[in-house]
């Protein structure tokens, strides 16, 4: 590393402290959900291959969660592979799935963070699916950060599955199809979504510079804050996570009004 890159590294650390210095603790978000997008884009500019840009995506992962840790957030979600990502070519898709199945372990093994999946473990390969059980499983004891990895996961989708574990259950009660109609209601829905019992997503995240949620929790986000980072998620810096905290803070939630 030349006299220059040790310079602008250094004041980005300055810069970083300074604005985390000034970061109000009071008005931190306390879900985050992350649109981790621009690991091919990263990989070609590195001259790298796909699966290269995708291992570098998921080594910023702990990195990401500990600055997490340190203001307050409760809960992540980490959209590690969309529905739409199984039409991927079979030669980026394979790996990609096994740096997934080991970023999952390596969550589990850390001992700081809670487990869970969300997405449809149907379409997920049987190990995949059993890495993903054992991880939430040995982890649902813990008190730090609950960080769910959405894995197999769209938001279509997880609104058709929500409507079918509403019919499915009503069935199982020997509820009418008229009683059930009755009984819907956004709180019902609510119930029967992978991330059940969890607070909504205050802040949504998206490296790369596209500027679209993708299908990602689309019930969820109906009142979410959105930030949207230029820099591919290989490249997301402490100082863009604080970017992205400041410019939370200084906004005047309306909740849709």
């Amino acid at each position: 590393m030349n006299l220059r890159d040790r310079l602008r590294g250094l004041l980005v650390r300055l810069y970083a402290r300074r604005v985390e210095g000034h970061l109000d603790h009071d008005q931190v978000p306390k879900h985050i959900g992350v649109i981790m997008d621009g690991n091919r884009r990263w990989a070609k500019a590195a001259g790298s291959t796909p699966a290269q840009g995708h291992q570098a995506g998921a080594a910023k992962i702990e990195e990401f969660l500990g600055w997490c840790s340190e203001t307050d957030v409760e809960v992540v979600t980490l959209w590690l592979l969309s529905t739409d990502n199984f039409d991927r070519p079979a030669e980026e898709l394979v790996p990609l799935l096994g740096i997934i199945e080991d970023t999952v372990r390596a969550l589990a093994a850390d001992g700081r963070w809670r487990v869970h999946h969300v997405g449809t473990p149907d379409i997920l390969p049987e190990g995949m699916q059993g890495i993903l059980k054992e991880a939430e499983e040995a982890t649902a004891h813990r008190d730090g950060i609950l960080v769910n990895v959405a894995i197999g996961y769209g938001g279509r989708q997880e609104i058709a599955d929500a409507v079918r574990s509403m019919v499915l259950d009503a069935g199982d009660k020997g509820q009418s199809i008229e009683e059930l109609a009755d009984a819907v209601s956004v709180d019902l829905i609510g119930e029967h979504l992978y991330t059940k019992a969890q607070p909504d997503p205050d802040l949504v995240i998206r490296t790369s510079g596209e500027q679209r949620l993708s299908g990602f929790m689309l019930w969820q986000t109906a009142h979410s804050e959105y930030y949207f980072c230029e820099v591919f998620w290989p490249a997301f810096r402490k100082v863009d996570f604080l970017r992205a905290m400041r410019d939370y803070a200084a906004r005047h939630r309306r909740f849709g009004g």
